[in-house]
């Protein structure tokens, strides 16, 4: 009797299905799908969908549905609501990332600082096809490429916008093979890929650990709300630098960051319910995230250019200009791949990741900058 009850209540909770919960499973699926197959950001994009579908179930238990409190939802609330799991992910990030080309090439940093353009042009877009401002800020800050920072500011500012966010921001992450090549071979000339930069100094353990400190300490007194990104970026570079913490580096950047990257993951899918996604506002999101990549990219190669017109003696090749958005290292990666393709002897790998951990820290500057101004 109690099977055949059980087995009714099954069906019955059909009932509740709506067409919304249907295409959210095959919005899902096919997050799982590119995770698989494409091997798009597999790490987040296959908890992403798997929480997509959980959370699009009939009555399903994992999420607070009336006076029922599902776990999955708990989790949610102890690792998101109050950003602890993007803080964490930054302590992984810095313990991954080398300061050291951006330190023996200073310049670089401009360029990191100029494909923040896409932030700001998508961050204005938004505004005229009338997003608010906390809206628009946090679209804007798709362009920097940034998936943890986007998801921070986003929890910060307009919670409701999380699922299409993090979903256009880790999606054209994953596809920065193929956005940027064609923007960087339009905007470049063939000679100007050709050029070859001098070898970059060695930057010794000392300047590193203090370079740390320095842009924590700067940042807490300049733009306070950016403080807690950058402090976890360079926490888990300090503990990366000072050659001490083996344990805790190695921890930061496998179990730590793995775990987290599954709660966020399953976290952000969480919050991707039918009725709520599927609003013309989440397309107008999705194509407003490719214009800001594109726009990002096209500022650094640009400003790149624009530096040449200085260092004469000492040009800057183009190319590593678009890897000032924060997709680390592929953004650096991309450059140095087409680079290779016009001179197979080029390395521009090392000086590529000058701009990129420098688009790192300008996105979270940016993204505090927003909060400070525009959170209430």
């Amino acid at each position: 009797m109690d099977f055949w009850n059980a087995f009714a209540s099954l069906f019955s909770n059909f009932g509740n299905l709506t067409w919304q919960m249907v295409v959210m499973w095959g919005i899902g699926a096919l997050l799982i799908y590119l995770a698989i197959a494409k091997k798009m950001e597999p790490s987040l994009l296959l908890p992403m969908g798997f929480g997509a579908i959980l959370v699009n179930l009939p009555l399903s238990g994992a999420i607070t549905q009336g006076d029922t409190v599902g776990p999955i939802s708990a989790l949610f609330e102890a690792g998101m609501s109050n950003e602890l799991f993007p803080l964490l992910l930054f302590i992984g990030i810095g313990a991954m990332i080398d300061f050291g080309p951006l330190l023996a090439a200073p310049r670089t940093l401009l360029l990191g600082a100029a494909a923040q353009v896409g932030v700001a042009a998508t961050f204005f877009m938004a505004l005229f096809m009338g997003f608010n401002p906390n809206e628009a800020a946090s679209i804007g800050i798709i362009g920097g490429a940034d998936g943890p920072t986007s998801i921070f500011l986003t929890m910060k500012l307009a919670p409701h916008l999380l699922g299409a966010v993090a979903v256009a921001a880790y999606t054209y992450m994953s596809l920065v093979p193929l956005i940027q090549p064609p923007i960087m071979a339009l905007l470049t000339t063939k000679k100007e890929r050709l050029i070859r930069m001098k070898s970059l100094r060695t930057v010794s353990k000392s300047e590193k650990l203090f370079f740390a400190v320095l842009v924590t300490i700067v940042t807490i007194l300049l733009i306070p709300d950016a403080s807690p990104l950058i402090g976890m970026l360079m926490l888990g570079n300090f503990l990366r630098e000072c050659k001490v913490t083996e344990r805790l580096v190695q921890a930061s950047q496998n179990e730590i960051i793995n775990i987290v990257t599954i709660f966020l993951g399953t976290s952000v899918g969480l919050t991707m319910q039918g009725d709520r996604f599927l609003q013309a506002e989440t397309l107008l999101i999705i194509l407003l995230g490719i214009v800001a990549f594109g726009v990002a990219t096209a500022g650094g190669v640009i400003a790149a250019k624009l530096m040449n017109l200085i260092w004469r003696k000492n040009p800057v090749n183009p190319l590593i200009g678009s890897a000032g958005v924060s997709a680390v290292p592929m953004a650096a990666r991309v450059s140095h791949n087409v680079g290779q393709k016009y001179d197979p002897s080029n390395y521009l790998l090392m000086h590529a990741m000058g701009p990129n951990v420098a688009g790192v820290i300008g996105t979270a500057v940016i993204a505090g900058y927003y909060i400070a101004t525009l959170a209430k």
